[in-house]
Protein backbone atom coordinates (compact mmCIF):
# COMPACT_ATOMS: atom_id res chain seq x y z
CA UNK A 1 0.00 0.00 0.00
CA UNK A 2 1.85 3.16 -1.08
CA UNK A 3 0.02 6.55 0.64
CA UNK A 4 -0.85 9.53 -1.58
CA UNK A 5 -0.45 12.83 -0.19
CA UNK A 6 -2.36 15.02 -1.96
CA UNK A 7 -2.50 19.06 -2.17
CA UNK A 8 -4.47 21.76 -4.56
CA UNK A 9 -4.14 25.03 -5.07
CA UNK A 10 -7.33 26.64 -6.94
CA UNK A 11 -8.38 29.86 -8.07
CA UNK A 12 -10.13 30.94 -4.95
CA UNK A 13 -12.03 35.04 -5.08
CA UNK A 14 -12.99 36.75 -2.25
CA UNK A 15 -15.74 38.33 -4.58
CA UNK A 16 -18.99 36.65 -5.21
CA UNK A 17 -19.77 35.20 -8.95
CA UNK A 18 -21.52 32.59 -10.34
CA UNK A 19 -18.65 31.24 -12.05
CA UNK A 20 -17.06 28.11 -10.82
CA UNK A 21 -13.51 28.13 -8.56
CA UNK A 22 -10.93 25.81 -10.60
CA UNK A 23 -7.83 23.65 -9.71
CA UNK A 24 -5.06 25.57 -11.10
CA UNK A 25 -2.00 23.08 -9.50
CA UNK A 26 -2.06 19.45 -8.42
CA UNK A 27 0.98 18.46 -5.80
CA UNK A 28 1.83 15.29 -4.54
CA UNK A 29 4.15 12.92 -3.02
CA UNK A 30 4.08 8.73 -3.31
CA UNK A 31 5.30 7.45 0.57
CA UNK A 32 5.80 3.66 0.02
CA UNK A 33 4.74 1.39 2.91
CA UNK A 34 7.52 2.21 4.98
CA UNK A 35 6.53 6.33 4.55
CA UNK A 36 9.28 6.61 2.94
CA UNK A 37 8.91 9.14 -0.22
CA UNK A 38 9.85 7.60 -3.60
CA UNK A 39 7.93 9.97 -6.22
CA UNK A 40 6.40 13.37 -6.37
CA UNK A 41 3.87 15.10 -8.92
CA UNK A 42 3.92 18.82 -9.60
CA UNK A 43 1.66 20.04 -12.38
CA UNK A 44 0.31 23.61 -13.00
CA UNK A 45 -3.54 23.94 -14.76
CA UNK A 46 -4.24 26.39 -17.05
CA UNK A 47 -7.79 27.48 -16.04
CA UNK A 48 -11.16 28.38 -18.04
CA UNK A 49 -12.27 30.87 -16.33
CA UNK A 50 -10.49 33.59 -14.77
CA UNK A 51 -7.28 32.82 -16.82
CA UNK A 52 -5.94 36.02 -15.27
CA UNK A 53 -5.29 35.23 -11.72
CA UNK A 54 -6.08 38.35 -9.48
CA UNK A 55 -4.13 39.89 -6.54
CA UNK A 56 -5.23 37.83 -3.70
CA UNK A 57 -4.20 34.32 -5.55
CA UNK A 58 -1.15 35.55 -6.54
CA UNK A 59 0.18 36.70 -3.55
CA UNK A 60 -0.77 33.69 -1.55
CA UNK A 61 0.70 31.43 -3.98
CA UNK A 62 3.16 33.40 -5.69
CA UNK A 63 2.38 31.53 -8.99
CA UNK A 64 3.85 34.05 -11.74
CA UNK A 65 0.98 34.88 -14.54
CA UNK A 66 3.29 33.72 -16.88
CA UNK A 67 3.53 30.60 -15.91
CA UNK A 68 -0.02 30.14 -15.54
CA UNK A 69 -0.27 30.98 -19.03
CA UNK A 70 1.80 27.99 -20.00
CA UNK A 71 0.36 25.45 -18.07
CA UNK A 72 -1.83 22.07 -19.52
CA UNK A 73 -5.73 22.55 -19.90
CA UNK A 74 -7.35 20.21 -16.92
CA UNK A 75 -7.57 17.31 -19.00
CA UNK A 76 -4.39 16.78 -19.72
CA UNK A 77 -3.00 17.71 -16.58
CA UNK A 78 -5.58 14.79 -14.86
CA UNK A 79 -5.30 11.98 -17.47
CA UNK A 80 -1.21 12.75 -16.46
CA UNK A 81 -2.11 12.77 -12.37
CA UNK A 82 -4.25 9.17 -12.59
CA UNK A 83 -1.69 7.35 -14.95
CA UNK A 84 1.19 8.79 -11.87
CA UNK A 85 -1.56 7.21 -9.34
CA UNK A 86 -1.56 4.28 -10.76
CA UNK A 87 1.87 3.03 -10.77
CA UNK A 88 1.29 2.22 -7.39
CA UNK A 89 -0.47 -1.18 -7.06
CA UNK A 90 -2.72 0.18 -4.49
CA UNK A 91 -3.00 3.31 -2.86
CA UNK A 92 -4.80 5.31 0.14
CA UNK A 93 -5.20 9.46 -0.82
CA UNK A 94 -3.94 11.53 2.22
CA UNK A 95 -5.53 14.84 2.14
CA UNK A 96 -5.80 17.88 4.69
CA UNK A 97 -9.50 18.15 4.87
CA UNK A 98 -11.98 17.61 2.38
CA UNK A 99 -11.58 20.17 0.17
CA UNK A 100 -8.64 19.01 -2.09
CA UNK A 101 -10.62 15.87 -3.52
CA UNK A 102 -13.75 17.73 -3.69
CA UNK A 103 -12.45 20.45 -6.48
CA UNK A 104 -11.06 17.43 -8.75
CA UNK A 105 -14.71 15.85 -8.76
CA UNK A 106 -16.16 19.62 -9.56
CA UNK A 107 -14.19 20.02 -11.99
CA UNK A 108 -13.84 16.62 -13.41
CA UNK A 109 -17.48 17.08 -13.71
CA UNK A 110 -17.29 19.94 -15.29
CA UNK A 111 -15.31 19.23 -18.19
CA UNK A 112 -17.53 16.41 -19.04
CA UNK A 113 -15.06 13.72 -17.69
CA UNK A 114 -16.18 10.29 -15.82
CA UNK A 115 -16.11 10.61 -12.54
CA UNK A 116 -15.75 6.90 -11.31
CA UNK A 117 -11.95 6.81 -10.73
CA UNK A 118 -12.53 9.21 -8.12
CA UNK A 119 -15.38 8.36 -6.44
CA UNK A 120 -14.54 5.15 -5.88
CA UNK A 121 -10.81 6.21 -4.42
CA UNK A 122 -9.68 5.87 -0.65
CA UNK A 123 -9.03 8.85 1.02
CA UNK A 124 -8.09 9.81 4.40
CA UNK A 125 -8.36 13.67 6.11
CA UNK A 126 -5.58 14.01 7.90
CA UNK A 127 -6.89 17.13 9.15
CA UNK A 128 -9.80 15.75 11.30
CA UNK A 129 -7.17 12.75 12.38
CA UNK A 130 -4.72 15.43 13.39
CA UNK A 131 -8.05 17.32 15.29
CA UNK A 132 -8.49 13.84 16.87
CA UNK A 133 -5.27 13.25 17.83
CA UNK A 134 -4.55 15.81 19.62
CA UNK A 135 -8.19 16.08 21.14
CA UNK A 136 -9.36 20.01 20.07
CA UNK A 137 -11.86 20.59 17.88
CA UNK A 138 -10.95 23.43 15.52
CA UNK A 139 -9.37 23.36 12.03
CA UNK A 140 -5.52 24.03 11.95
CA UNK A 141 -3.37 24.70 9.35
CA UNK A 142 -0.63 22.32 8.11
CA UNK A 143 2.02 24.80 9.27
CA UNK A 144 0.34 24.97 12.91
CA UNK A 145 0.72 21.51 12.92
CA UNK A 146 4.13 21.13 12.40
CA UNK A 147 4.66 23.85 15.01
CA UNK A 148 2.91 21.71 17.66
CA UNK A 149 4.84 19.15 16.33
CA UNK A 150 8.08 20.35 16.75
CA UNK A 151 9.13 19.83 13.24
CA UNK A 152 10.46 22.33 11.14
CA UNK A 153 8.27 23.36 7.79
CA UNK A 154 9.91 23.97 4.66
CA UNK A 155 9.21 25.05 1.29
CA UNK A 156 6.64 27.82 0.48
CA UNK A 157 3.09 27.30 1.83
CA UNK A 158 -0.22 27.42 -0.48
CA UNK A 159 2.36 25.89 -3.43
CA UNK A 160 0.91 22.06 -4.01
CA UNK A 161 3.79 20.58 -4.24
CA UNK A 162 5.78 21.87 -1.00
CA UNK A 163 2.38 21.80 0.79
CA UNK A 164 1.96 18.27 0.34
CA UNK A 165 5.92 17.54 1.22
CA UNK A 166 4.92 19.19 4.65
CA UNK A 167 1.44 17.34 5.26
CA UNK A 168 3.54 14.17 4.76
CA UNK A 169 5.67 15.30 7.39
CA UNK A 170 2.55 15.45 9.67
CA UNK A 171 1.33 12.17 8.66
CA UNK A 172 4.61 10.35 9.22
CA UNK A 173 5.06 12.17 12.85
CA UNK A 174 1.55 10.93 13.97
CA UNK A 175 0.78 7.50 11.50
CA UNK A 176 1.16 5.01 14.87
CA UNK A 177 -1.95 7.00 16.43
CA UNK A 178 -4.13 7.20 13.04
CA UNK A 179 -7.29 5.64 12.97
CA UNK A 180 -7.59 4.09 9.51
CA UNK A 181 -11.03 2.64 10.10
CA UNK A 182 -11.86 6.44 9.30
CA UNK A 183 -11.10 6.03 5.54
CA UNK A 184 -13.76 7.28 3.15
CA UNK A 185 -15.01 7.94 -0.25
CA UNK A 186 -16.11 11.21 -2.04
CA UNK A 187 -19.81 11.68 -1.09
CA UNK A 188 -21.81 14.84 -2.34
CA UNK A 189 -22.54 17.18 -0.01
CA UNK A 190 -25.39 19.68 -0.78
CA UNK A 191 -25.60 21.45 3.01
CA UNK A 192 -22.66 23.81 4.06
CA UNK A 193 -21.15 23.46 7.42
CA UNK A 194 -22.76 26.86 8.29
CA UNK A 195 -26.26 25.44 7.55
CA UNK A 196 -25.48 21.82 9.40
CA UNK A 197 -24.39 23.87 12.54
CA UNK A 198 -27.35 26.06 12.79
CA UNK A 199 -29.36 22.44 13.20
CA UNK A 200 -27.56 21.48 15.54
CA UNK A 201 -28.08 24.57 17.39
CA UNK A 202 -31.39 24.45 17.20
CA UNK A 203 -31.79 21.15 18.32
CA UNK A 204 -30.23 22.34 21.67
CA UNK A 205 -31.82 25.69 22.11
CA UNK A 206 -35.23 23.41 21.71
CA UNK A 207 -34.12 20.77 23.89
CA UNK A 208 -33.20 23.76 26.62
CA UNK A 209 -36.89 24.65 26.86
CA UNK A 210 -37.69 21.42 27.34
CA UNK A 211 -39.68 20.94 24.20
CA UNK A 212 -38.93 18.07 22.07
CA UNK A 213 -37.92 19.32 18.86
CA UNK A 214 -39.23 18.10 15.28
CA UNK A 215 -38.14 18.70 11.71
CA UNK A 216 -41.15 21.52 11.74
CA UNK A 217 -40.20 23.09 14.38
CA UNK A 218 -36.73 23.43 13.93
CA UNK A 219 -37.62 24.70 9.99
CA UNK A 220 -40.31 27.34 11.20
CA UNK A 221 -38.49 28.58 14.15
CA UNK A 222 -34.71 28.39 12.66
CA UNK A 223 -34.40 27.78 9.49
CA UNK A 224 -37.26 30.46 8.02
CA UNK A 225 -35.13 33.41 6.40
CA UNK A 226 -31.88 31.97 7.45
CA UNK A 227 -31.61 29.16 4.63
CA UNK A 228 -32.89 28.62 1.72
CA UNK A 229 -34.64 24.63 1.44
CA UNK A 230 -35.38 25.10 -2.34
CA UNK A 231 -32.86 21.83 -3.16
CA UNK A 232 -34.76 18.62 -2.42
CA UNK A 233 -30.90 16.87 -1.99
CA UNK A 234 -30.17 19.33 0.91
CA UNK A 235 -33.52 18.58 2.69
CA UNK A 236 -32.78 15.21 2.39
CA UNK A 237 -29.70 15.36 3.78
CA UNK A 238 -30.35 18.04 6.84
CA UNK A 239 -33.51 15.67 7.29
CA UNK A 240 -31.19 13.00 7.96
CA UNK A 241 -28.94 14.56 9.61
CA UNK A 242 -31.77 15.82 12.22
CA UNK A 243 -32.57 12.32 12.49
CA UNK A 244 -29.15 11.27 13.52
CA UNK A 245 -28.65 14.44 16.05
CA UNK A 246 -32.09 12.76 17.90
CA UNK A 247 -30.53 9.54 18.53
CA UNK A 248 -27.43 10.81 20.03
CA UNK A 249 -30.05 12.70 23.01
CA UNK A 250 -29.07 15.22 24.88
CA UNK A 251 -25.37 16.05 24.84
CA UNK A 252 -23.63 17.22 27.95
CA UNK A 253 -20.60 19.99 27.67
CA UNK A 254 -18.05 19.68 29.59
CA UNK A 255 -16.36 22.82 30.79
CA UNK A 256 -13.15 23.42 31.84
CA UNK A 257 -12.93 22.46 35.74
CA UNK A 258 -11.60 26.42 37.56
CA UNK A 259 -7.85 26.64 38.25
Amino acid sequence: MDYIILDIEFNGRKFASDLPMEVIEIGAVRLNDSLQPVDEFSSLIKPVYFSKLNGFIKKKTGIPQEDIDGAAGFRSVIAEFISWLNRSDAFLLVTWGGEDLKRIVFDTRMHKLDDAYWMNANYFDLLKGFIRYKNVTNDVSVEAALLDLQIEAEGSAHRALDDARMTSLVFKAIFQELDFERTQQYVDVYSNAKERRLLKTAIRSIMAQKVVPTWELVVEQYFKDKMALTDPRKITELQALFEAEMVKGPQVVKKAPVQ
